[in-house]
Order: C-alpha cells, then sequence, then structure tokens
C-alpha cells in the first residue's frame, strides 16, 4: 500500500503556532525528566511523527526510559506512539527492537488493572504486524476469562481482527467465541461475541441463535439490535428461512428499546409483505413517533410510514390505522403536524373520513383557546386546509365542518380566516343543499369580521348568494348595523362638536327619521336609534374600514348592494317596496361617495373606487335586464370555471400520483428467476443495513439520470492542459452536504515527480476538510488523489488551485501547475418543490433579497422559454397549466423550488413576445428572483443567466 492508501486510525489537532521542539531536546526530556516532562515530550514526539517526521534515534530512548513506567497517561500514549511509528525497516522486514515491545505488549496483556489490559487489547486491533501477534495468543486467549467485562469484550474485538487479518494465528476463533457466548451473561461481551460470529462464521451465529430464540425479548437492547440484523442478512440471502425467523422478529417489535423496535419493523416490512406484518410494523413506527421526544426522530419514523403508503398493497391497510396517526398531532412541531395532517389526507376513505373530520374538529377547537405558542395560528391554516380537501372530496362531511370553520371568519389571524373564506366560497357554490345553512352562519358572523379582506369576501358571498326576500332584508340589516349612522358625514362632524357639547349629543332626530321613513324595517329604526347610547370609539367594523381610507371595501359593498337590490327587485312586486330597497342602497352609495369626497378618512377615495360606485348607481337608477343579467349571473359562471379547472387539475395530479403508484411491467422486461439469480444480484431489495452505513460515511452514489449521455464523463472537469508537464483531470462527485473531488493525476514527463501535492483552496461556503497526501509519480504514471469538501448553504462556489512536485535530482525550486477553477452547480442541491398561492405570496412579502433578471434569450416561443428556464433551474412551476395554455403576446407564471438545506427560492417569469418586431423575434421580459439569503438569490440569478439562450444542437 502507498502512504496516500494507508489507514489512518488517530487524527491529533496540532495548535499550528507553536515551534516544533529539537530531537536533543526531545531525548534529554524522555531520559531525564519526571513523568510530567516525559508525558509532554511523549505527546511531541507523537505529533511530530503525525506530521512525517521520521525521529528513528528515539526509538530505543522510548523503550529504555519510558516503556517501564507504570503510569497510566503514559501507558496510554505508548498505545498511541505504537500505533503510529514505522514498524519496519525500509525493505519491509521487522525492527528489532519490537520484539522488546512485543515483551511489554505481553505484560499489559497479564497487568492486573483491567484498564489497562482492554486498552492493550483495543490497541492490537489496530496492529498488522502478524510477528508481533504470535507470541500474544496465548495472553490475549487467557483475557476471555477475566472476571471483568471491559477486559472480555475487548479480548473478543481483538480475537476477531485478529483471525480476519491473519486466520492462521487463531483458526479456532470461531469455536472459541461460540463456546464463550453460551456461558457470558453480560450483555456488551455477548452483543461482540454475536457480532463477531454474524461475519465470521454466520451458521455457528444461527445455531446458537435457534437454541435462545425464545429468550430474545430478555437480552439487552444492544445484543437485539445485532440479532435483527443477522435475522435480515439470512433472510435476504436465503429466502426460506423466514419462516423460521419472522416469529422472533415479531417479539422484538415489542422491545423495551427504540432503536430495536425500528430496525424490528423496517426488517418485517422487508420479509414479509402479508397484511397482518404490515400492519404490525406500522402500528410499531406509530409508537415510535408518539413516544419519541426528538423531533428529527419522529420525522424519520413518519418518512417510512409514507414509504409503505407508497406500495399499492399496503396502502389499503395503512387506511385503517388512520386514526392512530392522528395520535401523532399532539406534537408541537409544525413540521411533523404537517407531515401527519398530509399523509392522513392521503389515506382518507369513505371508510374512515368521518372519524378524521370528528378530530380535526375537536383540532381546530382546541386552537381557539390557546395563544401562547407561535406556531398555533400556522397549524389552525393546515387544520383548515385538510378538512376542505376531506370536504371537497367527501361532500357529505361538508355539512359537519362548515358550522367548526365558520367561527374563524372572526379570527385575528388573517390568513387562517382567508383559507376558511375559500373553504367557504367553494362549498356554496358546489353543495347546493348546504347554501341556506352557510348563508344563515355567514349572517351571525358577519358583525364580528374584523379584517378587511376578509369582510370584502363575506359581503361578495352573501350579495351572490342570499336568494330569498328574508336573507337580502337581513343582509341589508347587517350592513346598516355595519356602516352605523348615515349620512356618515354628517353624523361624524355631529359627532365630533358633540364631545365639545354633550348636551346636543342626543340631537339625532333627522337621521333618525330619514331611516324610518325610508325603509319598513323596524329591527333597523331599532338598531339605528340604539347607535348614540354607545361610546364614540366604538365605531361599527365598516365605518371604521371607511373612515381609515380603506375605500376599496365601500366599491366592494356597491356591487353587493346592487347585486341584491336587483334581486329584490325580482323577488318583491309590490313597486313601492321596491323603489324603497333602491333608494335605500343608492342612499348608502352616495353617502360613502360623500364620505370619500371629504376631509375625514385618512385618505381620501381613489378613482377607481368611485368609478364602481358610481356604475353601481347608474346600474340601480336604470334597472335593465342586461345588467341584472351580468350582476347576478356572469359573476358565478366565472367562479364557477374556475372551481371545475382547480377541480380538473387536482384530479389530473391524483391520476398521475396513481399512475406512479402502480407497478407497470413492460412487454420486453426481463423476468428474473429467483433460483436463477446470484445472490450478488438480489435485485427484489438492497441490503439496508449496507446503505445506511454508506448513508452514515456519505458515500451514498446517487442514481444517474436514465439518459445514457448524463454518464460520469460528463461531470469531468479538465483542471490542467494537455502540454502541461503534470495533466489532471477532476470527477466532482456531489453528495448532500459534502462534495468529492476525485482528481487524476498524471506525470507527462520522463522524470520522477516527488512530493507531488494536490493544493486546493475554495471560495463561498464551502470547506476543504482535509490535506490530500504527497505522491511520488514515476515517468509517465498516474495516481488518484481524492479531496473532501463540506458545503454549509446552497451558493454557487469554487474550487481553485495547483499542483507542486520537486524534480528528483534537480536543484531547483518546486515546480507548480495552477489548475483551472472548479464550479460547483448550485443545481444539485435545488429540488423542485410546491406550495400554496398564499404562502407564495407570504414568502415573497418577506424575503428581502431580490435579484431582477433581464431575459435574453434566442428563444422565440414563451412556452418553450418557460420550459426551458424549468428545466435548467430544477423550479416547479406553481401557475397553473391550464393559466399558461392558449397563445397571447405575454405570459406571467410563479416558480418555487426548496434546497436540500431548507431554503426556499421563489421566482416570478413576466415575459411577453414583441410583435411589433416580427414573428422571428425573441421572447424580452424580467425573471425577479427572491430568496431569504442573498446568495441564493444571486446564485440562482447566475445559473439563469448561464442557461438563458438555447444552445443549438
Amino acid at each position: 500500500m502507498t502512504a496516500a492508501e494507508n489507514v489512518c486510525y488517530t487524527l491529533i489537532n496540532v495548535p499550528m503556532d507553536s515551534e516544533p521542539p529539537s530531537e536533543i531536546s526531545l531525548k534529554n526530556d524522555l531520559e531525564k525528566g519526571d513523568v510530567k516532562l516525559k508525558t509532554e515530550a511523549l505527546k511531541k514526539v507523537i505529533i511530530m511523527i503525525l506530521n512525517g517526521e521520521k525521529l528513528p534515534g528515539l526509538l530505543m530512548t522510548i523503550i529504555r526510559f519510558v516503556l517501564p513506567l507504570q503510569d497510566h497517561t503514559i501507558k496510554k500514549l505508548l498505545l498511541v506512539f505504537w500505533e503510529i511509528v514505522p514498524k519496519t525497516t525500509p525493505d519491509g522486514r521487522l525492527l528489532q527492537e519490537m520484539i522488546l515491545v512485543c515483551d511489554a505488549y505481553r505484560k499489559d496483556l497479564q497487568h492486573p488493572n483491567e484498564f489497562i489490559r482492554g486498552s492493550t487489547l483495543r490497541f492490537l486491533c489496530k496492529l498488522k504486524e502478524a510477528e508481533l501477534l504470535e507470541p500474544l495468543m496465548p495472553a490475549i486467549r487467557a483475557c476471555l476469562e477475566h472476571r471483568h467485562s471491559y477486559v472480555r469484550r475487548n479480548a473478543v474485538l481483538a480475537i476477531y481482527t485478529i483471525y480476519r487479518n491473519f486466520e492462521h494465528l487463531i483458526p479456532d476463533a470461531p469455536e472459541l467465541i461460540h463456546d464463550f457466548l453460551v456461558n457470558e451473561k453480560d450483555a456488551s461481551c455477548k452483543r461482540n461475541a454475536f457480532m463477531m460470529l454474524i461475519h465470521a462464521d454466520q451458521d455457528r451465529a444461527l445455531d446458537y441463535l435457534s437454541t435462545c430464540i425464545d429468550q430474545v425479548q430478555t437480552f439487552g437492547d444492544i445484543l437485539q439490535l445485532v440479532i435483527v440484523e443477522l435475522i435480515y442478512k439470512v433472510c435476504h440471502a436465503n429466502p426460506s428461512e423466514r419462516a423460521r425467523f419472522i416469529r422472533c422478529i415479531y417479539n422484538l417489535l415489542q422491545s423495551s428499546s427504540p432503536a430495536v423496535k425500528y430496525e424490528a419493523a423496517g426488517t418485517l416490512v422487508t420479509l414479509s409483505s402479508a397484511p397482518t406484518a404490515i400492519k404490525a410494523a406500522a402500528q410499531c413506527y406509530i409508537d415510535l413517533i408518539i413516544k419519541e421526544s426528538d423531533n428529527n426522530v419522529k420525522l424519520i419514523v413518519l418518512d417510512r410510514l409514507i414509504e409503505l403508503k407508497e406500495h399499492p398493497s399496503h396502502e389499503r391497510v395503512l387506511q385503517d390505522l388512520v386514526m392512530d396517526i392522528l395520535r401523532v398531532l399532539s406534537t408541537p412541531d409544525l413540521e411533523v403536524r404537517k407531515k401527519t395532517l398530509q399523509l392522513a389526507l392521503d389515506l382518507v376513505s369513505s371508510r374512515n373520513v368521518e372519524e378524521l373530520v370528528i378530530v380535526l374538529k375537536k383540532e381546530v377547537i382546541k386552537t381557539n383557546n390557546v395563544t401562547e405558542h407561535e406556531d398555533t395560528d400556522k397549524y389552525r391554516q393546515l387544520l383548515v386546509r385538510t378538512l376542505h380537501s376531506c370536504s371537497v372530496r367527501f361532500p357529505d362531511m361538508a355539512a359537519n365542518v362548515i358550522p367548526v370553520l365558520m367561527e374563524f371568519l372572526s379570527d385575528n389571524n388573517e390568513a387562517a380566516a382567508a383559507d376558511v373564506l375559500e373553504f367557504v366560497r367553494e362549498a356554496i357554490q358546489r353543495f347546493d343543499n348546504l347554501r341556506p345553512l352557510i348563508v344563515e352562519k355567514m349572517l351571525e358572523v358577519f358583525h364580528a369580521i374584523k379584517s378587511v379582506k376578509i369582510y370584502r369576501g363575506a359581503l361578495w358571498i352573501l350579495g351572490e348568494y342570499c336568494s330569498t326576500k328574508e336573507d337580502i332584508q337581513s343582509v341589508m340589516t347587517e350592513v346598516r348595523r355595519s356602516l352605523g349612522e348615515i349620512p356618515i358625514v354628517e353624523s361624524e362632524i355631529k359627532k365630533e362638536t358633540g364631545e365639545l357639547k354633550p348636551e346636543e349629543e342626543v340631537s339625532v332626530g333627522p337621521t333618525q327619521k330619514l331611516v324610518t321613513e325610508m325603509g319598513t324595517y323596524a329591527t333597523q329604526s331599532a338598531l339605528s336609534s340604539s347607535r348614540p347610547a354607545k361610546k364614540e370609539e366604538d365605531r361599527p367594523p365598516l365605518r371604521g374600514f371607511l373612515l381609515d381610507g380603506d375605500f376599496f371595501v365601500a366599491a366592494s359593498l356597491a356591487t353587493t348592494l346592487t347585486k341584491i337590490a336587483l334581486r329584490y327587485v325580482s323577488l318583491v312586486q309590490e313597486k313601492k317596496k321596491q323603489n324603497s330597497f333602491i333608494a335605500e342602497s343608492m342612499l348608502l352609495m352616495a353617502t360613502i361617495l360623500h364620505l370619500g369626497k371629504s376631509s375625514l378618512p385618512k385618505k381620501p377615495i381613489t378613482d377607481d373606487d368611485v368609478d364602481r360606485i358610481s356604475l353601481c348607481l347608474k346600474v340601480l337608477s336604470e334597472c335593465s335586464p342586461l345588467m341584472n343579467d351580468i350582476f347576478n349571473k356572469e359573476c358565478r359562471q366565472s367562479l364557477s370555471h374556475m372551481l371545475s379547472a382547480k377541480l380538473e387539475e387536482e384530479k389530473l395530479s391524483q391520476k398521475k400520483e396513481s399512475e406512479k403508484r402502480n407497478v407497470t411491467v413492460q412487454p420486453d422486461d426481463p423476468i428474473s428467476f429467483m433460483q436463477l439469480t446470484a445472490k450478488n444480484e438480489m435485485s427484489s431489495k438492497e441490503d439496508q443495513f449496507q446503505l445506511s452505513l454508506l448513508a452514515a460515511m456519505g458515500n451514498t452514489q446517487r442514481k444517474e439520470a436514465a439518459d445514457p449521455l448524463a454518464s460520469k464523463l460528463n461531470k469531468v472537469t479538465q483542471l490542467t492542459g494537455f502540454s502541461d508537464p503534470v495533466y489532471a483531470e477532476a470527477y466532482v462527485h456531489v453528495n448532500q452536504y459534502d462534495i468529492v473531488l476525485d482528481v487524476l493525476v498524471v506525470n507527462q514527463t520522463s522524470d520522477t515527480l516527488q512530493n507531488c501535492t494536490l493544493e486546493l483552496a475554495t471560495l463561498g461556503d464551502l470547506k476543504l476538510v482535509e490535506k490530500p497526501s504527497p505522491l511520488t509519480l514515476a515517468p509517465h504514471d498516474f495516481a488518484n488523489i481524492k479531496a473532501n469538501v463540506k458545503v454549509a448553504s446552497t451558493e454557487n462556489g469554487i474550487i481553485f488551485g495547483n499542483i507542486v512536485y520537486d524534480v528528483s535530482g534537480a536543484a531547483s525550486d518546486r515546480n507548480c501547475v495552477v489548475l483551472s477553477d472548479i464550479h460547483i452547480d448550485i443545481m444539485d442541491y435545488i429540488q423542485p418543490a410546491s406550495c400554496t398561492d398564499a404562502e407564495f405570496r407570504q414568502m415573497w412579502a418577506e424575503f428581502e433579497w431580490e435579484n431582477k433578471v433581464t431575459v435574453n434569450t434566442n428563444i422565440i416561443d414563451l412556452n418553450e422559454y418557460l420550459q426551458h428556464i424549468l428545466k435548467s433551474t430544477n423550479m416547479k412551476c406553481l401557475t397553473p397549466e391550464k393559466a399558461l395554455s392558449g397563445y397571447c403576446g405575454f405570459m406571467a407564471a410563479n416558480l418555487y423550488a426548496r434546497s436540500i438545506f431548507g431554503e426556499d427560492a421563489l421566482a416570478n417569469v413576466s415575459i411577453e413576445k414583441p410583435i411589433h418586431l416580427g414573428a422571428e423575434a425573441p421572447v424580452t421580459g424580467h425573471i425577479r428572483i427572491r430568496a431569504k439569503s442573498q446568495g441564493m438569490a444571486l446564485s440562482l440569478g447566475d445559473k439563469i443567466n448561464l442557461s438563458q439562450k438555447k444552445t443549438s444542437l
């Protein structure tokens, strides 16, 4: 093995500023110093050897003056020293001095102190010299009978590594360990022994397991984990063994250790697809989520449940467990609740929807009283959306859900109230039978609505769907109640002067008379006459909005009044009542217009709102059939079209999902016969334990794209020129949080290159983990160097550096070849994601970094350009397909993506086709990118700029 391939077990942090001591002073300290001085000197020696110093003269000094000492710290340091010191001569023979060291090891293995014995045994696991280990074998075997478990468990590990590396030294190891295992009582020793048998002699391990399979529940959790792994591997390699061990796995689901339960459930799912097994595993996962306090654990186990659901045959089993899954909602973490609700919604069916709705209603009511937690509002929104989806999919449930949700229209949190309003609007359009109930509920909560946006929506719903005479009169009553005394300007001026002269407060006769003269509503006159008794500060809601200058709600009110007045005219035959109602509606609009033009509101009325109110006044004065049609039919049809398009899209996405899940077998797919496949070709499943180990080491190989051109060769970056003395190229492999550079270095000269070192540096949120080792390259030889780079955030990073080397025999300075920069592509960290329109708008308002990119492309079709941008940025288009279909000269679309670090990226594409420049003119416009961090916004902008133009093939 070359120096670069040597396994390094020990890494010690070195302070860079300290001056390395000389060999003579170290020798002096090691010979004549006290224990403290010797300890310090030994530490310095270890650090110098790790840094590449040879120090051969100190070996004998340490053997003579340090090795005999009994101090525990020195003994511990000596073990590190013997591990790293070169033990052979340049020609590969063992150094003579090592015989003396070997004798010291033997004494330590018989030392009365169990810590020294155990540490020495641990150290022996790292030795790679059979000559050193041979004399120690009797002492190692003797340690298996030591009274202390620390010594026994390390003795098992030492025997295992020696048996694996030098089998001839202890050929009977499996038999020895099996006998040891049968008589052993300590859990950690049993675990190590069993672990060794699994890897060294699996049949013996199975024999032992079959003798004690009924006592498995009584074992310690560390041993149970190893048993689960063994059963998994055995059943994977030999499926006929399943029946023998599946009962044992079932028993381990009841283990007291969460880790064992998790592994056992995962193993059970891979070994059996019977509904009882899936149910037991899913139940076990749910228990784990509820009992574990760590949110990360909850999320990981939830992911396993979601994976189970993806399998078509398992979905039915999980549907029966929806109520158990909902128990997870007791967790306060929003992310966990979000995943749980999504899972429950995916599993909902006509059998369990009723129970699901009852639980969700209870949860919604619970959130009403809790205010101290910051996520309560967001959780309420999630619940509302889930109930919304349930009601749309199962219309029978809507009648149960609506009364509970309507209470939230008066909620302080506008986002949750907006979700409820959207739901109510959809329900009232879809379900004719629920209209009276919704209108009644809406009238009940109308006066309590606090947000102007919700107020506008509620007005629209009431204006659109009140169809009976009584309901229309109730709406008018509510509007009058919400507007307060009219005319507004006069009453406000009176109020102001009234504050100065309290005795004039009562003189509200004219306005009162005006009200009673106008209409036939006794309730209304009672309400308005009770107004002056209230405090001046306690303004009715609508009056408050208007005085704050929000006249958009006034335009909305004018439309609503027009709709209900036109409907009232068609319902009531008496001319007097018709005129009375229309006049009252017109009076309300006129008084609002008067208020808008006066100086009382904080902001004057806008021209748009004046136009809308004036239009409504004109419509009411003429009452033409055409206007009646537009106001009372066309609006509802627009909503109906929008909702049906939305529903169609949902159905389409669900269909795509179900198609994804259906396992289709192509006509020319190969059939794999289990009996004919080699063991390493078991295509059914990968080895889960191997995968998790690789994931922990960061070696998970990402599956390459199906496109044959997207091979590894496409990711090779040339670092130097072909004419340079050293040619280098790198393959950049991006894992989740780190990047591995595999650099091929070729010596193109006829000289031997010594100390050939790859020196790297990084820009951006990248950090070099280790310094690559120097190499010696023979003439025209090549070598591979690996370098690891850690990644901290989604940002464009650059890795740059050079290769330095010495030419053997040359007296000149070191030679240097500068490398090209390696640009790390941000796209490896960005994944398409989806969010609702409301969330998109909220994030758009919150994010402070914006990057505006001007479109500069040779693409002439708007849709093609959008698809090109989506492909090159890994973003998802949130604007529905229907909205983008068809052709007109411009297009606007919202895009969204999330990085693996949990950062959000938003983009808005506004593009147009300049028709005046001819049919072949390229697309023009802007793309605005918003993100929380500056790096993300800039990197995405750079990516779009680089990939805007379509390369001609």
